[in-house]
């Protein structure tokens, strides 16, 4: 379905990509700074490779040859950060339909009901971020990218500010996803507890490297 084959320069840091991603869920594992999040990134549209391509289906996103790049907001993917990024200023209901609103009608795959139910957050509706546990606002987070309807879900350390009983709370709710949405997700983590529970396939990142 993702086809990559990536290089991406910054400073004294190279990283080198190359594989292909199925259905389901592939976890990438790797120390701080051996270019996971970057990897994600590349991925999102978030940066440009100075080389290589990107496919996902039968899409050229990137074709550096050819001077081809798709933008981040075309791409149609979900990014999840560890904190979240909730807007602070709008309720949980508006920060959850953000993206929602502004897809047409017919390119909805869920409804919000069906997320509310599915993450266990419709009693928090009426708040804001703030009156919300670390745990709440990852729900939150995970609820707005599922919303958009992504053809790629992108999670990026999602429970990694999280101490470990929330982590315990968030991970079957992530299994939950998964099954009940078949969004084929890429989820980023240095814990490897968190992909053999999750994961279909684990690939690793070693110095910039992604190694099977």
């Amino acid at each position: 379905m993702l086809s990559i084959d990536l290089q991406f320069a910054r400073g004294d840091f190279l990283l080198t990509a190359y594989g292909r991603f199925g259905t389901g869920v592939t976890g990438i594992c790797g120390p701080s700074g051996s270019g996971k999040s970057t990897l994600l990134a590349l991925l999102a549209g978030l940066l440009r490779p100075q080389v290589g391509r990107l496919r996902f289906g039968q899409t050229a996103l990137v074709d550096t040859s050819a001077n081809q790049f798709t933008p981040a907001w075309r791409r149609h993917f979900a990014l999840v950060f560890q904190d979240g990024l909730l807007f602070p200023h709008l309720s949980v209901r508006d920060n959850l339909l953000y993206g929602f609103r502004r897809l047409r009608p017919a390119h909805r795959l869920l409804s919000l009901e069906t997320v509310l139910m599915l993450l266990e957050i419709g009693p928090l509706q009426d708040r804001r971020p703030a009156q919300l546990s670390g745990g709440e606002r990852q729900r939150v987070a995970l609820g707005r990218a599922l919303l958009y309807s992504p053809r790629l879900l992108l999670l990026d350390e999602p429970l990694s500010s999280l101490d470990d009983r929330l982590k315990q709370q968030i991970l079957p709710f992530l299994k939950r996803i998964k099954d009940v949405t078949h969004i084929p997700m890429i989820y980023v983590t240095h814990a490897r507890a968190e992909v053999d529970y999750l994961a279909d396939r684990v690939l690793f990142m070693e110095a910039g490297r992604l190694l099977a």
